[in-house]
């Protein structure tokens, strides 16, 4: 360190210009080692520049843990049904951004998981695949069912003549309540 009259002095290198090395500067782009060019020592555990595999571990796999990961798969759908009814319970009924997204979000999701089934399913090899394959389609054909009344509670679904034709008068309420008065 340089004390308070003096200018740290600055050293010629390699025909560029650099300051005085303080224990806490890391310089990158200066000094290579004699190892090929290496800038910082190896880290602890590092064996070299070829890459040493374990062999054996990769080539075989157990195949119970392939059946169990293929059974997680074709059970996920069904596991997210009581997450789905918890967030239609807290979406509420009412026409607006939120629960629209929402429902959007759970029609759309099982409808590309059903065409990607086959995708999904194709590293999976074994016996039970196929009842693998229906449980899954059921799950997401459950999900969608689930999104569907969503839609028909919140009013968004066309289920009256009103709604196909448009000579048909909508269907009128016989007696409508506000604040636990009745207004007819």
């Amino acid at each position: 360190m340089a004390s308070k009259g003096k200018v740290p002095q600055f050293h010629k290198m390699s025909s560029r210009t650099v300051a005085p090395r303080r224990k806490w500067a890391l310089d990158l782009a200066g000094r290579r080692s004699e190892r090929g060019g290496d800038f910082l020592p190896s880290p602890p555990g590092y064996m070299g520049s070829v890459m040493q595999v374990h062999a054996e571990g990769t080539r075989q796999t157990d195949p119970s843990l392939i059946i169990k990961k293929a059974w997680d798969i074709a059970l996920s759908p069904l596991k997210s049904v009581p997450m789905n009814l918890f967030l239609m319970y807290m979406a509420g009924s009412s026409i607006s951004i939120f629960p629209i997204m929402m429902v959007g979000m759970m029609l759309l999701r099982p409808i590309k998981a059903l065409w990607a089934t086959n995708a999904t399913f194709k590293a999976i090899e074994g016996s039970q695949v196929l009842l693998q394959k229906l449980i899954y389609l059921l799950g997401n054909l459950a999900n969608v069912a689930l999104a569907l009344y969503k839609c028909q509670s919140m009013g968004l679904l066309p289920t009256h003549a009103s709604d196909w034709l448009a000579f048909q008068e909508p269907a009128m309420r016989m007696e409508y309540t506000h604040g636990g008065i009745v207004l007819s």
